[in-house]
């Protein structure tokens, strides 16, 4: 396998993130729209309100078994891809770039055309609806070479925008919830209601209450927790990594399971399940709440905010995106050109560039929401084989530097292998026509594997662990082991 350094350019990576910027990624990564969204749904899976709380706790504790285990494999592992070295190291070279070839070029790319046309429709919603597809599709464009702009310059600037949209996602979130419990005049009664009776607008009958019903609520809400691994896909930029990067993982994890369960508590506090339930389909849960409380002026806030929210997923989104063609090419598994760093910004300029003009192409045909769906369960698989990577990294490396441990190995891993193991029997029996297909897509990365594997030297699993790419790196990797 080639090692990074055979780019042939001396110009590396910056360590500019320390803990709270890389903590921001993690969160504004996984706070978009469905926190805002998915309570309604979740009513109508489950009926009351105790259970969609719990349907948010027990995915929340999927995620945070997800971001223990990430926690040890990036600090052992930080390099610039993240899952992607995981993978390779334990499961080989093949593996990887099929990984890396489906969460770059199909899901990063995807999801960012959809966020482009979603902010849009936020923005339409703010000015009272009067925007034509033209217009609509032109300012997704805009925004997509917005997004651009910001990704091409510095690390630690890119950080400090994550920080400034974070702290204003995180005080939307807060402030939502603890203004409904403050300055509603809402009931605790609420509590102890059904919504089944609510009219749950496009919620399949096979989706409510039950073991279905649950299952579908936790799924819900496990998309609302989607990118808590988002910072380990550039830990090759994060300041002493094997103490920041599980820090961050963990805390982040955390702190947003702490404002999900509150803010959801907070809709039912203010709102009956009944009213929750009946929210129509193109409305926020979020934004009946405020006008509950604040009038006609909630709507707009609302709006307001999702767009904030919205524009911060969008920017983490290819922040992090980026960096994985970026380590595929640095590895000699696609053209070298997309491992080029600026001299200037110390970032991958191309392959940010190559991931949102591929991005601006989807939303121009809008064929991407087609695309993720289909992906779901090639999504589901690769996370698994990630998190089931440090059992066989643990046998294989048993003596490599782990700057941390993750508490609660060997089971608690295997918690989010079990919860991944569901969801993909579900996702396969719900929609078995589009699982085949997503996977099918993965599978059209093999001829491109095998046109760059030719030239590549054997896969060696000490090549994964090549990480030592400058002296801060070296430093991080001493003061986490001290630690």
């Amino acid at each position: 396998m080639a090692k990074p350094a055979s780019t042939g350019s001396s110009v590396k990576l910056t360590r500019g993130l320390t803990f709270v910027p890389a903590a921001a990624i993690i969160i504004t990564s996984v706070i978009g729209t469905g926190i805002f969204l998915k309570a309604r749904t979740m009513t109508c899976n489950v009926g009351t309100p105790g259970m969609v709380l719990l349907a948010y706790a027990v995915a929340g504790i999927f995620s945070l078994a997800g971001a223990l285990t990430f926690a040890e494999l990036s600090a052992m592992m930080p390099r610039s891809g993240g899952h992607y070295n995981y993978l390779g190291a334990a499961f080989g070279r093949i593996w990887a770039f099929l990984f890396g070839w489906m969460q770059a070029f199909i899901d990063t790319a995807g999801s960012g055309a959809a966020g482009a046309i979603v902010f849009v429709i936020f923005f339409n919603d703010l000015i009272g609806g009067s925007l034509s597809p033209i217009v609509s599709q032109l300012i997704a464009v805009v925004v997509l070479l917005v997004v651009m702009a910001l990704n091409l310059t510095t690390v630690h600037a890119n950080g400090a925008v994550a920080t400034f949209i974070t702290a204003l996602k995180v005080l939307m979130v807060f402030g939502i919830g603890a203004a409904a419990f403050l300055f509603s005049d809402g009931s605790w009664a609420n509590f102890g209601a059904s919504g089944a009776s609510g009219t749950c607008e496009g919620i399949p009958a096979n989706s409510m209450l039950g073991i279905a019903g649950f299952g579908a609520a936790v799924v819900g809400a496990l998309w609302s927790y989607n990118g808590w691994s988002a910072v380990s896909v550039i830990a090759e930029e994060v300041k002493d990594p094997g103490k920041t990067l599980p820090r961050a993982l963990i805390w982040g994890c955390i702190l947003i399971i702490g404002l999900y369960l509150l803010i959801t508590a907070g809709y039912f506090y203010v709102l009956a399940p009944v009213e929750v339930a009946s929210v129509p389909e193109t409305a926020s849960v979020s934004g009946v709440v405020l006008a509950k409380m604040i009038g006609a002026g909630g709507a707009s806030l609302m709006a307001a905010g999702l767009l904030v929210s919205q524009f911060g997923a969008l920017h983490a989104n290819f922040l992090t995106g980026s960096r994985l063609p970026f380590a595929m090419a640095r590895d000699g598994m696609l053209p070298r050109t997309l491992a080029k760093v600026s001299p200037n910004t110390h970032v991958p300029t191309h392959a940010v560039v190559l991931l949102v003009l591929v991005a601006i192409a989807l939303a121009l045909l809008g064929t991407f929401d087609v695309i993720t769906d289909m992906i779901v369960m090639a999504l589901l698989f690769f996370n698994g084989l990630g998190i089931a990577a440090i059992y066989v990294l643990r046998k294989k490396l048993p003596d490599a530097k782990r700057p941390y441990r993750m508490w609660g190995y060997p089971w608690v891993p295997a918690l989010f292998l079990i919860a991944t193991l569901y969801l993909m029997i579900n996702t396969f029996f719900a929609t078995p026509w589009r699982a085949i297909a997503g996977l099918g897509i993965v599978l059209l990365g093999l001829p491109v594997y095998a046109y760059y594997a030719r030239g590549l030297a054997p896969d060696r699993i000490e090549d994964w662990l090549d990480q030592e790419q400058d002296e801060s790196n070296s430093e991080g990797e001493e003061i986490g082991n001290k630690e």
